[in-house]
C-alpha cells in the first residue's frame, strides 16, 4: 500500500507506473483528446507501460470497433465497458504469451462529451479501467461517471487527464481499499473542477464490495453533493434519472419509514399531479435523506444505518437520494441542473416554521430574501402536510404565525401558490412518532408493527434492522 497518497503528483504517479515493467496496457480516449496517454508520455519511460493509445473519434469508425450499444449512446456506461473489454482482450491476446508471467494487464477507456464551442451541452464522461489485480487473475473493473465544470474544453481535457492517471494508479496501488481509491481520484485537482456522482466496482476482486455504501462515500469524500438509488436499489446517475422530468421529493430521516411518511408522499403527489404538464410517465418521486441535518441528529450516521433506510424505501418502490444539503433552496438548485420542469417539495409544518426563521439564513448575504429568491424563482412549490398539536388541534397553513416583519412575505408566497396545503388521509396517523417507533423496535414486537407498512415491518423483523432482536 502506497503511504504517500497526498504527496504524489500526476507526473510522479505516471512515472512510477511507467517504471514498473509488470504493468502493461492500453489507453483509449474518445471525445476529449489524449490527455491521459499524454501524461504517461510526458512522464517518460512510457514504452514499458503503454501498449497502444487510440482515439476513435468518428462515430462510424468507433461503431465498427466497439459495436453499437443497446441504448445507442456514445457517452454511456455501456460504451465505455465495451471499450475496456475489447482493448483488454486484445492486449492479452497479442502479448500475453511473450511477456513476463508476472505481468498485470490493464485497459483504460473514457468516452467524453466535452464543452462544445457551438452548442450548450452537458459536459460529462464515463471513465473506467479494466485490470488484473495480480498476474493471471480474471480482470475486474472500476467505472466512474464524471461531470466537468471548467469553462473551456482544454481545461476539461486537462482535468480528465489527471483523473485518468489517478484512476489507473489507484486501481494498482489502492485496490485493497475502495475508499482510498475514491479519496485519491481528485489528487492534484482543485476543488469544483469535476464531480464524480457514480462509481461501480465490478468483477471477481470486488465481489465483496458493496457498491451502494461506496457511493455514499463519494459524498463524504467531497466528490459529489448527492447520489441516487433507483427503486430497484441500483446506483443511478442523477442526470439520467432527472433529465427533463418533473421532480417531487420529500426529506426525512425515514428511520424507519412510517405510514405517516407514506401518506405525506401520497398526498403530496396527489397535489403535484394537478400541476400543468405533470404525468406519471414524466415524473420522478424521490425520498431524500440529508447527511447534513440542521440539528446534527444524523451527521454521524453510519453507511450501514443509511443503507437500512434506503432498502426499506426501495422496498416500497421509492427512488432515494442521499445528499449533504441543509437548505431547501440548495436542494432545488441541484434538481434545476437537470430539469426545467416542475419541482415539488413535500414538507411538514415544522419545516415551514424553519424556513420563516431568519436564523436559518445566517451566512447568506441577502438573508431570508435571498433564500426565498433561490427557492421560488420558477416552477418550484412546497406542499405542506398538517400537524396536530399537544391539544389535539389540527394545524395547517391557515394557522401559521410568522413575525410581523415577515407577514407580507408569507402572504406573497401563499397568494402566488408557492406554498400549498395538503391534507392527511387519516387523522390517526398523527399518533405516529418516529422516535417512539424506534424505541419500540428495539424492545421487540409491539405497537410499532401497525405504524409502518407491512413489507417494512416484515423486513425489520427478518433482517433485524434498527436494533430489533425479536
Amino acid at each position: 500500500m502506497d503511504k504517500q497518497v497526498s504527496s504524489r503528483g500526476t507526473k510522479e504517479k505516471a512515472l512510477r507506473l511507467n517504471l514498473d515493467e509488470k504493468k502493461y496496457g492500453t489507453i483509449v480516449e474518445i471525445g476529449a483528446g489524449q490527455e491521459v496517454a499524454r501524461n504517461f508520455f510526458v512522464a517518460g519511460a512510457a514504452a514499458g507501460t503503454i501498449a497502444k493509445t487510440m482515439s476513435a473519434y468518428d462515430m462510424k469508425f468507433s461503431d465498427a470497433i466497439y459495436g453499437v450499444q443497446e441504448d445507442g449512446r456514445y457517452v454511456s456506461k455501456a460504451r465505455v465497458l465495451a471499450m475496456m473489454e475489447q482493448e483488454f482482450d486484445l492486449v492479452v491476446d497479442r502479448v500475453g504469451a511473450i511477456r513476463s508471467k508476472s505481468s498485470r494487464y490493464f485497459a483504460y477507456a473514457t468516452t467524453v462529451s466535452a464543452k462544445s464551442f457551438n452548442r450548450k451541452n452537458e459536459c460529462h464522461a464515463w471513465c473506467g479501467v479494466r485490470i488484473q489485480m495480480y498476474p493471471g487473475a480474471e480482470p475486474s473493473n472500476i467505472i466512474v461517471h464524471v461531470r466537468m465544470f471548467d469553462d473551456s474544453a482544454e481545461a476539461q481535457q486537462q482535468a480528465l487527464g489527471i483523473l485518468g492517471v489517478n484512476l489507473i494508479y489507484a486501481s494498482y496501488y489502492y485496490f485493497e481499499d475502495p475508499k482510498q481509491i475514491i479519496d485519491s481520484l481528485t489528487d492534484s485537482l482543485k476543488a469544483n473542477r469535476i464531480e464524480i456522482d457514480c462509481i461501480d466496482f465490478q468483477g471477481p476482486y470486488f465481489e465483496d464490495v458493496d457498491n451502494q455504501t461506496k457511493n455514499i462515500h463519494l459524498i463524504r469524500s467531497w466528490k459529489t453533493r448527492a447520489i441516487m438509488f433507483k427503486a430497484d436499489g441500483s446506483v443511478a446517475v442523477p442526470a439520467d434519472m432527472l433529465y427533463k422530468k418533473n421532480v417531487l421529493t420529500i426529506r426525512g430521516s425515514f428511520k424507519p419509514i412510517t405510514k405517516l411518511n407514506v401518506d405525506m408522499i401520497e398526498q403530496g403527489y396527489k397535489a403535484f399531479s394537478t400541476l400543468e404538464g405533470v404525468t406519471d410517465k414524466n415524473t420522478v418521486l424521490i425520498a431524500e435523506i440529508s447527511l447534513n441535518d440542521l440539528h446534527g441528529k444524523d451527521a454521524n450516521m453510519t453507511e450501514k444505518d443509511i443503507m437500512e433506510r434506503v432498502k426499506l424505501l426501495n422496498l416500497l418502490g421509492y427512488n432515494v437520494m442521499i445528499s449533504d444539503y441543509t437548505r431547501y433552496f440548495s436542494l432545488r438548485a441541484y434538481f434545476r441542473q437537470y430539469t426545467q420542469l416542475q419541482i415539488g417539495i413535500v414538507v411538514g409544518m415544522i419545516n415551514i416554521k424553519q424556513i420563516f426563521d431568519e436564523e436559518f439564513y445566517r451566512g447568506l448575504e441577502g438573508g431570508i430574501l435571498e433564500g426565498f429568491g433561490k427557492l421560488f424563482p420558477d416552477n418550484t412549490r412546497l406542499f405542506v402536510y398538517p400537524e396536530r398539536d399537544e391539544k389535539g388541534i389540527l394545524n395547517d397553513l391557515t394557522t401559521v404565525s410568522v413575525p410581523n416583519n415577515l407577514r407580507y412575505l408569507f402572504r406573497h408566497v401563499l397568494d402566488n401558490g408557492f406554498i400549498t396545503s395538503i391534507e392527511s388521509s387519516d387523522i390517526d396517523l398523527f399518533n405516529i412518532f418516529s422516535r417512539e417507533i424506534l424505541q419500540q423496535i428495539c424492545r421487540g414486537q409491539g405497537e410499532w408493527v401497525d405504524a409502518v407498512p407491512e413489507p417494512v415491518s416484515k423486513a425489520i423483523m427478518e433482517q433485524k434492522l434498527f436494533g430489533y432482536r425479536g
